[in-house]
């Protein structure tokens, strides 16, 4: 037994095929202007990033050899090893350290009693060489200063 149809539901489903029909014909009227909507949409970026219509120009590709290509950070040139001049700040001769103050600026610089000459005490001024350590600067090759 079917249901009966009220008249709300017979007027809805009008309401929707006219809908339908209407979606119909626009879609019909956008097939015959002949533009596609596509078309309209696309979009081209140049070198210099403006947005354009119109297509970039076909350029040859460049050919780049490999042998060319370097990835790595540049090679350190040989420096010759500056010779600093300074006083030795503080010394301890039973765990064999100090510190040398730099003369020409505020630095200090760590030093090993084996990097140094026997008779070494606080308030000698002596010519160094630096170098870099696990913490920082080094002083190495410690002479007396002439």
């Amino acid at each position: 037994m079917a249901k009966p149809v009220s008249f709300n539901k017979r007027e809805n489903e009008k309401k929707k095929a006219a809908k339908r029909q209407e979606k119909q014909k626009r879609k019909e009227e956008r097939k015959m202007s002949g533009t596609s909507s596509m078309d309209d949409m696309i979009a081209y970026v140049d070198e210099n990033g403006n947005i354009t219509s119109t297509p970039p120009e076909e350029r040859p590709k460049e050919n780049i050899k490999l042998e060319d290509i370097a990835v790595s950070t540049p090679k350190k040139e040989a420096e010759e090893p500056a010779i600093l001049k300074g006083r030795v700040e503080f010394f301890n001769s039973d765990k064999g350290f100090g510190f040398i103050k730099d003369l020409s600026s505020t630095e200090k610089y760590f030093f090993h009693i084996s990097s140094a000459p026997q008779n070494i005490a606080e308030g000698h001024v002596v010519s160094f060489e630096t170098e870099r350590g696990a913490k920082g600067m080094n002083a190495v090759n410690i002479q007396p200063a002439s």
